[in-house]
């Protein structure tokens, strides 16, 4: 595609950048697109308009089955032209339209002729068409000559053949399965990228069995692998072999750890840094195995090439979580990085410092921080605030310097989830650290004045109530607690009188003062801030129209013993009946630990009012899982887990559901598992998903359950790739493979023996609305006017005839997943207009805003005018797209 060209202004010093495509439409395009049909073929005429349609194709331009149809059949004729260039570019359109199958027929011969061409470029390119367009009947047609391509002299079409396999082997995995020789002979090419797509795809061959993914391991680690980029999968493969073989409980020497170690001595700096990331991520690594890969990582340190320093650093911070000691003999070659000029590695090396220095050198590592804090985005931000919680953890009697730094950054600009991060540190300095109560209760103060955040305002109220009536001077919150039943939206607002309550019913001099403020609250405009302030007042005042025994003011005021995550579980559990709700019944425990306390066995808490640990169900939770799982630790930060879709019918055999998770570049799908039939044991569970329906998402990788008991929840997991910072969309199937072994009821012994069984689940579907996390704002209209207007992107819509106005607006909730504002989500009765106000945040962490006009004639018509603003001007243009096509 042609390049955009740069203009120089003449009144500035500045270059403004132009696209050739600014502003084409696709009728022009199509109409331009006749030229294919002349009789004497321009072939520089014919590129450009070809260009022009991929752009639009990617672009996201939809093309209706007539138009598509038309602009094929135009250019098929294009293959009479023997320009190479044209050639090229007619290869790429064919691609991107997908012709049906009807329509494949028409250009199958063609393809098929260039596949026998005596042009190189041709046979390669018709290779790589013809598998992207043709379907499992005429594949059979064609498969003698994809073989003899794999085998074929020129590595450009040997690695044709080869990564059209890769794409095959998910639609017609029995076909390609019958290649293995030719595939295993790829893997002896002298050609660098042959041999890498050649080994990648052998893999993908045997991936579900185990013994031959270790039999491969096992002749290719003793060095008939010459390519770099071929030499890090190997390592890849070995480090799963190896982790397969820990968890079947093999002992003893190390597997392959010899063949890992000798790459840290290979010539290619790639494989060094590949060998060196897989030592340090074995489950279970001793110092002495960590020793070698951490030298050669302290070398890279010192390295001309940022690309070096930043992977050797980013490794070496991961290893410092878990092995700090192993890390401090690189410390004053990290020192040495603080200064450089990739903020990204200054930023991870002094965080690495952080957590492996001593506390002598906190004053001064502080000192640097501060100078380039405002330079590096929120992600990095994040780490540094989490290393700076570790270290007063570490170190108590730094509290002081390290709240400071913490309070300042608190008020500087920033996103939710660093916001929430500062906060959680704050927190964790208040509960570990008693000294530290009073000065960190009036930083959360000060900064919920002027918080945009709800739910971080809430939780501060919240942990405000916990700690504050605990202070030498409680009454001094007082201010700042009543000021958010004035400034804030509903949710808030009744927050801060729950937090006003308990200030009254624990502090006894404030009495009064609080009966006061609360008799002003009973006449607010939201329902529950009213109920509440009256609750409160009833039992505050003693009035007699509340039950005031113990029991009653306990569970208003006094501390919730179970978390509050678990009791949100077990009250959507309960089934309504004449026994009433047991808290009893609610589990004390959580199944996992914060990530934040993982260095830190049995200090208190973290997080606002948070219980001792997360659990695996939230957000938190998810991510911890997540990171933990070496196959999924590179995808980079979890963006959104989407509540559980279950994929079998109640009272099934096998009750299975997933979870989406999203991250920028992937998705992974968490199948959650549970056996109920006490007689059989499931062994080796996966899950095989077909992505055939989604074709934007190509599968990574799966890691399957080893064994599934009576009524023992797993979990196996499939990984896909997808285009970075898009929100793909797509349908799955999905079928769980297992292994059925019976069990003798009286000894709870299972047979030998197993059978290999699967079981059909149901489709599941990847969404934009997944693409979205909501998050409410405290007050949209300064959100709205903080936005810049320029980039409003405003559009109408018909949305058909609906019973209510109601339905509409839960139909554009549902579609865009975003979180409704003040309320609007509710349309009074008899309403022929309304406005919603919608806001979220989009992959990419953007921020949404959304103002949706509903207007309702009388024959039930609806329209909609969509107003959309975004910090980035494309994601506006994304949600009318979304809107348009849903």
């Amino acid at each position: 595609m042609a390049q955009p060209y740069v203009k120089k202004d003449d009144d500035h010093d500045d270059e403004l950048e132009y696209s050739p495509f600014m502003g084409i439409e696709k009728g022009a395009v199509l109409q331009e697109a006749r030229v294919f049909n002349d009789a004497q073929v321009d072939p520089r005429r014919c590129s450009q308009v070809i260009t022009k349609l991929l752009y639009l194709l990617n672009q996201g331009e939809s093309f209706t089955k007539v138009e598509a149809t038309e602009v094929f059949f135009s250019v098929t004729k294009l293959f009479q032209s023997k320009d190479t260039g044209l050639r090229r570019m007619v290869y790429l359109i064919i691609k991107e339209l997908s012709p049906s199958s009807d329509e494949v027929i028409i250009v199958t011969s063609s393809l098929m002729k260039d596949m026998n061409s005596k042009i190189d470029m041709y046979r390669a390119n018709a290779i790589r068409v013809l598998c992207r367009i043709i379907d499992g009947t005429l594949l059979t047609q064609i498969e003698r000559y994809l073989k003899q391509a794999i085998v074929d002299k020129n590595p450009v079409v040997s690695s044709a053949a080869l990564v059209s396999g890769l794409h095959l082997l998910k639609t017609n995995p029995e076909i390609v399965k019958r290649w293995s020789n030719e595939v295993q002979e790829g893997i002896q090419s002298r050609s660098a990228l042959v041999q890498f797509h050649a080994l990648a795809l052998l893999h993908q061959i045997r991936q579900n069995d185990r013994l031959a993914v270790s039999k491969l391991v096992g002749s290719l680690t003793r060095g008939s692998v010459r390519s770099p980029l071929a030499q890090c999968l190997l390592i890849r493969y070995t480090s799963q072999v190896i982790r397969d073989m820990s968890n079947h409980g093999q002992s003893g020497e190390r597997p392959f750890y010899e063949f890992l170690e000798s790459c840290l001595r290979h010539k290619a700096e790639m494989v060094i840094l590949e060998a060196a990331r897989a030592i340090t991520e074995l489950d279970g690594v001793t110092s002495r195995e960590l020793t070698p890969a951490i030298t050669v990582l302290q070398l890279f340190l010192s390295s001309p090439r940022p690309v070096l320093r930043f992977a050797a650093v980013r490794t070496l911070n991961k290893v410092a979580m878990t092995h700090p000691m192993a890390v401090t003999n690189c410390n004053i070659d990290m020192e040495s990085l603080i200064s450089d000029q990739n903020r990204s590695i200054a930023t991870l090396a002094i965080t690495t410092l952080l957590k492996t220095g001593n506390e002598s050198s906190v004053e001064r590592l502080m000192k640097q921080i501060t100078n380039f804090m405002s330079d590096i985005a929120d992600e990095f931000k994040i780490v540094v605030v989490e290393a700076i919680r570790s270290l007063c953890v570490k170190f108590p009697l730094k509290y002081r310097s390290l709240m400071t730094f913490l309070s300042n950054i608190l008020r500087e600009e920033g996103g939710f989830e660093y916001k929430r991060a500062i906060v959680d540190s704050i927190v964790t300095i208040i509960r570990d650290i008693p000294d530290a109560k009073e000065s960190g209760l009036l930083h959360l103060c000060e900064f919920i004045e002027d918080c945009e955040f709800t739910y971080l305002s809430t939780q501060i109220l919240h942990f405000l109530g916990i700690e504050g009536p605990n202070t030498s001077d409680p009454s001094k919150y007082i201010r700042y607690i009543y000021n958010r039943v004035h400034l804030e939206n509903a949710t808030v607002r009744a927050a801060a009188v729950s937090t006003l309550a308990k200030f009254g019913f624990m502090v006894e001099s404030l009495k009064p003062r609080i009966t006061i403020l609360l008799k002003r609250c009973i006449y607010d405009s939201d329902d529950e801030v009213r109920d509440r302030a009256t609750l409160f007042l009833s039992v505050l005042g003693g009035d007699g129209t509340v039950d005031t025994d113990k029991d009653s003011t306990e569970f208003l005021f006094g501390s919730l013993e179970v978390p509050l995550v678990n009791m949100e579980t077990s009250l959507k559990n309960y089934d309504p009946s004449e026994e009433a709700f047991d808290i009893n019944s609610v589990p004390r425990e959580v199944k996992s630990q914060p990530l934040a306390e993982k260095k830190a066995q049995g200090k208190k808490p973290t997080g606002l009012g948070a219980p001792p640990a997360a659990p695996a169900s939230g957000f938190d939770g998810y991510e911890r899982l997540l990171s933990s799982i070496p196959e999924f630790a590179s995808f980079g930060k979890l963006f959104k887990s989407s509540s559980p879709v279950e994929l079998t019918e109640a009272e099934t055999e096998y009750a299975v559901n997933v979870v989406k998770h999203i991250f920028d570049n992937h998705v992974v799908f968490q199948y959650n598992c549970t056996n109920t039939i006490p007689e059989q044991l499931l062994e080796r569970v996966n899950v095989i998903v077909d992505a055939s329906e989604a074709e934007e998402f190509s599968e990574l990788t799966s890691k399957a359950l080893n064994s599934l008991p009576y009524d023992s929840p797993g979990q196996a997991f499939v990984a896909f790739e997808k285009p970075a910072g898009v929100p793909a969309v797509g349908k799955f199937s999905n079928t769980l493979t297992f292994v059925v072994k019976e069990v003798d009821a009286s000894t709870g012994e299972a047979e030998d023996d197993g059978v290999e069984d699967e079981y059909q689940l149901e489709d599941l579907e990847v969404v934009a609305a997944d693409y979205m996390v909501k998050v409410s704002v405290s007050n949209f209209r300064n959100a709205w006017e903080s936005m810049n207007e320029e980039d409003e992107h405003v559009d109408e819509y018909g949305l058909g005839q609906r019973e209510s106005l109601g339905e509409a607006i839960k139909a554009v909730i549902d579609l865009l997943g975003m979180q409704p504002c003040e309320g609007t989500e509710t349309v009074p009765s008899n309403a022929r207009s309304h406005t919603c106000l919608l806001s979220g945040v989009y992959i990419g962490n953007v921020k949404v805003l959304v103002r949706a006009q509903f207007g309702m004639d009388s024959s039930k018509e609806i329209a909609m005018k969509l107003a959309v603003r975004a910090e980035d001007a494309s994601v506006a243009e994304a949600i009318h797209e979304i809107v348009a096509n849903g």
